[in-house]
């Protein structure tokens, strides 16, 4: 991209955290338009981080949102065609999206956020902690608006989001591998029966983090490469998934859900202690936490494939995070002290010294393993960002800078989510932010080099590609 992007309106971002830091320089460089336009509403003081945009003119106010002074503090920075960034964790997206749709506002986030005291609260039913819930919340809110309200883009930084984008381009070039027709469908039902003609049986979300830290983590301390409130907070949620029609039984103690689309499960623990096997290129086999998110279920219910009302065909959908080694340290101490937070965080930045965030989608099934996705390094991270970022947040801005001209381009769609966008027009924003963009064929399956030290008696040998074999017993 060369020319800047014109916009007349005015954007408020909500949170200046690890995502709206790395954003407002992208805002800088792509948009054409004075940063007196912009607004800042955090819930703590993060100005030092912002002063170099506050010199310019952006207006930075800390102002906690509530339910309570929602609505009169939106109206102070926007209306009618302006849009609102929400990066923050804690305020609801529900509450947001039906702001904005009834003052035409345009909306995007990068997760679905409830209020605060939601996703650790025991007296909520488990179901309803879940994305799958929350996503259903949403999707039921979008059926008020009005036939061509303003757009709201749910879900779209890196993952869930760009991951979405990822997973069509794969289907492509499995297509072409496999000598199908590899044109890109122009409809949701194309595109869930190429993923079906192609084979595919599961889909992990595979991200490992293989950033290096100079300053090691310390007892007591949560470190992690992004926002860890924002981690902490998934973590806690129940561990779900997309449910493939190829599976043939539910795991111990899952459970399905009773309302919406009926795509996914969840297991009755937390997903930071659900450990699956997982694979990429760079960094090899890996145990990675099934942590929930949303692409898990929107990625599901968009490639089911149905007959006569019946799903014929859906893939199994999860994510499988490794995060770099500091925070798995992070996430063991957690799960020590019974899931009581750190009085320590930190989050990682100019003391990385080396390493990639590996984040891409693993498609599997009748014809093997392929991987596509971003090899970013923190080297590369820098040169394109500057010497405070690491690896992973220009992989989450990027996509928040593309959805955000998406829906400048697109001001009255309603209710949207990644896969409704065109993958292509997403990933040439976003790659100049990504490093290495690659795709990668592989032999392995869960099955690899197991029962080596101690029979393995459960697995299911004829077909790798059940959920079983992947999950982690200890």
């Amino acid at each position: 991209m060369t020319a800047k992007f014109p916009y007349k309106g005015r954007i408020l971002m909500i949170g200046y955290g690890s995502v709206g830091r790395c954003t407002m320089p992208l805002l800088e460089r792509h948009f054409d338009m004075p940063m007196s336009r912009i607004t800042v509403v955090d819930a703590v003081d993060n100005s030092a981080d912002a002063a170099r945009f506050i010199a310019q003119g952006l207006n930075y106010v800390v102002n906690p949102l509530f339910d309570h002074n929602l609505a009169k503090t939106l109206a102070k920075y926007v209306g009618k065609g302006d849009l609102i960034l929400n990066l923050s964790v804690e305020v609801s997206s529900l509450a947001l999206i039906e702001w904005c749709a009834k003052n035409g506002v345009l909306y995007l986030d990068t997760c679905i956020e409830p209020w605060a005291g939601y996703y650790d609260n025991a007296k909520i039913p488990e179901e309803e902690r879940t994305n799958y819930f929350l996503r259903h919340s949403a999707l039921e809110l979008g059926k008020k608006f009005r036939k061509g309200s303003a757009s709201a883009l749910l879900t779209h930084g890196a993952n869930p989001g760009l991951i979405s984008h990822f997973i069509k381009q794969a289907v492509l070039d499995i297509a072409k591998f496999r000598g199908l027709d590899a044109k890109k469908p122009t409809t949701r039902e194309g595109w869930a029966k190429l993923m079906q003609s192609c084979g595919v049986k599961v889909i992990h979300v595979a991200e490992h983090d293989l950033q290096v830290s100079a300053v090691p983590k310390r007892p007591n301390e949560f470190v992690n490469t992004w926002s860890i409130p924002g981690f902490v907070g998934e973590g806690c949620q129940p561990a779900e998934l997309g449910w493939g029609t190829h599976e043939k039984k539910l795991p111990e103690n899952a459970v399905e859900h009773k309302v919406g689309c009926k795509a996914g499960i969840f297991l009755r623990q937390p997903g930071c202690i659900t450990e699956m096997r997982s694979w990429t290129p760079h960094g090899g086999p890996m145990i990675a936490y099934l942590i929930t998110h949303g692409e898990s279920i929107s990625t599901a219910d968009y490639f089911t494939v149905t007959e006569k009302g019946k799903p014929v065909y859906r893939p199994t959908v999860h994510y499988a995070y490794h995060p770099c080694n500091d925070a798995v340290l992070s996430v063991r101490e957690f799960q020590m002290k019974n899931f009581k937070m750190q009085d320590d965080v930190r989050l990682l930045g100019e003391e990385i010294e080396d390493g990639i965030d590996e984040l891409g989608c693993l498609l599997m099934g009748d014809f093997g393993a392929y991987w596509y996705g971003s090899q970013l390094s923190i080297h590369e991270a820098r040169r394109v960002m500057g010497p405070e970022f690491n690896a992973t947040s220009p992989q989450i801005a990027s996509p928040v800078l593309a959805g955000a001209m998406w829906l400048i381009q697109n001001p009255d769609r309603g209710l949207v989510e990644p896969e409704d966008i065109d993958h292509d027009y997403i990933m040439e924003i976003c790659r100049p932010y990504l490093g290495p963009v690659v795709g990668c064929w592989s032999d392995w399956t869960p099955l690899k080099d197991r029962d080596v030290l101690f029979p393995e008696p459960n697995l299911d040998r004829k077909d790798p590609w059940q959920f079983e074999n992947f999950r982690v017993r200890r």
